[in-house]
């Protein structure tokens, strides 16, 4: 065999090995699966509906400000594309506990969007002071029946919080006449939405000169019911046991102080991670319960 023929094999010997190698490491170590599709990346601007729906209440995105006001909502949320594929993952652990308190409530389902755009379903605090998944102020939850102090903030109990937003909306909608205005007011208050609608002789949302927050929030609200409704057509792809899903879950009831919660937890044959997690309202590492009020824990099964 000649020198220049030996070189030859070598090389092609070491190309080979360096395609492997490169084709395990692409399955292996790249965090985007195309799922077989091309993984070309473009960016298309998307088609809006002639009209528009929350609640029940239709309206049509003829007027160019409507238009672009959707069109900008869902340009971001499509194109911020790792946090609305955690949305997605999200939405299937916690919709169904919040569609069947609003359905137990009488309100409508498109109000399961509203934590999402608040908290992004997660129990945070924003700098004003709101907690929870639906971001409720101190005062406000108070005026709402949840029991909030040092111990025990019932802001951060998924079910509770829920409830109390629910009872929020009902009064906005008595109030305010339409779910559209009640959903506005939930960010810029009951009052708020009232003047407003006094100052500029008008009775609905989309006809009102809001601030840029309020003016935008209904239109969030929208663009998620649109992309989470049918996210494959707006480019999510992803297998069910990608989603997130909510652990099988044992509840109990205590009428009684809780001295140390670490302790209470081991003999509940978990820690206090555990606990705590499923139970985020707890806020120190005892409960008071001066009152004998009767609280429901939940552990896993």
């Amino acid at each position: 065999m000649s020198f220049k023929k030996l070189i030859f094999l070598t090389i092609s010997a070491i190309c080979l090995v360096l395609l492997s190698i490169s084709a395990s490491l692409s399955e292996e170590y790249v965090a985007a699966k195309t799922y077989g599709q091309t993984s070309n990346y473009k960016v298309y601007s998307l088609k809006l509906p002639d009209s528009i729906e929350f609640s029940g209440e239709k309206f049509s995105l003829k007027e160019n400000d409507l238009k672009e006001r959707m069109d900008r909502e869902l340009l971001v949320n499509t194109y911020w594309q790792s946090n609305m594929m955690l949305m997605i993952k999200k939405t299937s652990k916690y919709f169904p506990i919040i569609e069947q308190i609003l359905l137990e409530e009488g309100i409508p389902d498109d109000f399961k969007y509203l934590p999402v755009i608040e908290s992004g379903l997660e129990n945070v605090r924003s700098p004003k002071g709101a907690k929870g998944f639906w971001q409720i102020m101190k005062a406000t939850g108070k005026e709402l029946g949840l029991e909030i102090n040092s111990n025990v903030d019932e802001r951060y109990n998924i079910e509770l919080s829920t409830k109390a937003a629910c009872r929020y909306l009902k009064k906005a909608k008595q109030e305010l006449g339409s779910w559209t205005l009640a959903a506005a007011s939930y960010n810029r208050g009951i009052s708020g939405i009232k003047k407003k609608i006094k100052t500029q002789q008008v009775d609905n949302y989309y006809d009102l000169l809001l601030g840029t927050e309020t003016k935008r929030y209904i239109f969030r609200l929208l663009a998620m019911k649109i992309i989470l409704s049918n996210p494959l057509k707006y480019g999510f792809v992803y297998e069910k046991q990608d989603l997130y899903f909510m652990e099988s879950l044992r509840e109990f009831k205590i009428d009684t102080a809780i001295s140390n919660i670490s302790d209470f937890a081991k003999k509940k044959g978990i820690n206090y991670k555990i606990l705590k997690r499923h139970n985020p309202w707890l806020l120190e590492n005892h409960l008071n319960n001066n009152s004998r009020k009767l609280y429901k824990l939940k552990v896993p099964e």
